[in-house]
């Protein structure tokens, strides 16, 4: 039997259409310990994640980690889970179907776009075979991360790849590695930022937190933390920023080893007893409001930061559908197609 899929999937003169294939992180299906289970166990089995040795890690993961930590992670799901459910899962699948339209506008019956998650449901292999029964010859996978990362970016890679070398016929494909510093998507970064600002008073102090990663990355050739800062060098720029009204940090670490620095929750601890009682946030790493974003840093960093005695604390929203951010999603795609 052949190890190739689809000997019988082409039919002559079948039309053709150049598919996109938009990829997010994942989220777990429910906001239960198992679905929770589920979804830690593939995403921090994954090597790109977790570079640590199968021998020492697994012991590790399936002893400790996934008996105890599932519990408290669907407790932090629950508290952010909204009547659509995942905040992640609506957020992308907007943006989905806004871009298919935006789509329709720049290339009128030419372009199918689909959803995938690296991790969970609806997975990389279905929005691929999705594409493929459109007959889609041409896909650009599109991970959504502005800022590319071994962890997220090349991770995302890699599963496209471990799919399509089972395919007889595989498309001609192009990968979108970054675009931390798209003229567009800065310019929707701070038009978020002005909106803001119109609503709400301005804080004394912008802080821009990125999603962190461990230092040893950095060390060894991941270009994460070079992109972070020039996407927060250039918003600051646009914004009209001096150098005391902002501030670029990293959240979310886990476990001992040290991570790229300042640590946000760290930074939000000092800050009042600095003199800065008032500050908004925003998180230009995430393409979609998630668990790290209405959770760990509108609720939890939030609370680090009125303890040190601050006194006004606003998150800026992720972009989202936002119509700027859908242009500048839908100008990356033209660059690269």
């Amino acid at each position: 039997m052949s190890r190739f899929q689809g000997e019988k999937s082409y039919i002559h003169g079948t039309p053709e259409c150049t598919g996109i294939l938009l990829v997010n992180l994942g989220t777990p299906d429910e906001t239960t310990p198992s679905a929770l289970r589920r979804y830690l166990a593939e995403f921090l089995s994954d090597k790109r994640v977790v570079e640590i040795p199968k021998l020492i890690w697994y012991p590790i993961l399936y002893g400790a980690i996934l008996t105890r930590r599932p519990a408290k992670s669907a407790a932090l799901y629950k508290s952010i889970w909204q009547k659509e459910g995942s905040p992640l899962m609506f957020h992308s699948v907007s943006q989905q179907k806004a871009l298919q339209k935006e789509m329709e506008v720049r290339f009128p019956g030419t372009v199918k776009v689909e959803l995938a998650m690296r991790y969970g449901k609806p997975s990389i292999k279905q929005g691929l075979n999705n594409l493929k029964k459109q007959g889609a010859r041409r896909i650009l996978v599109f991970p959504l991360y502005p800022q590319y990362s071994a962890a997220t970016t090349a991770t995302t890679y890699d599963k496209v790849f471990d799919i399509v070398k089972k395919w007889r016929w595989v498309p001609e494909l192009r990968f979108v590695g970054q675009y931390h510093d798209q003229q567009s998507y800065i310019e929707a970064l701070a038009r978020s930022v002005e909106n803001h600002w119109k609503t709400q008073e301005r804080g004394d102090c912008l802080i821009i937190s990125f999603h962190g990663i461990p230092k040893r990355n950095l060390q060894l050739g991941d270009p994460y933390f070079c992109q972070c800062h020039k996407t927060g060098r250039l918003l600051a720029r646009r914004l009209n920023l001096k150098d005391n009204e902002w501030k670029l940090t990293f959240q979310s670490r886990f476990g001992k080893a040290e991570w790229l620095q300042p640590y946000t929750d760290k930074t939000l601890q000092e800050l009042p007893t600095q003199g800065i009682k008032s500050i908004d946030v925003i998180c230009p790493g995430f393409s979609s409001d998630c668990l790290e974003t209405l959770e760990e840093i509108a609720e939890e960093n939030k609370g680090y930061f009125m303890e040190a005695g601050g006194e006004s604390y606003h998150y800026i929203p992720a972009l989202n559908n936002n119509k700027d951010h859908i242009q500048a999603l839908a100008d990356t795609i033209q660059a690269h197609t």
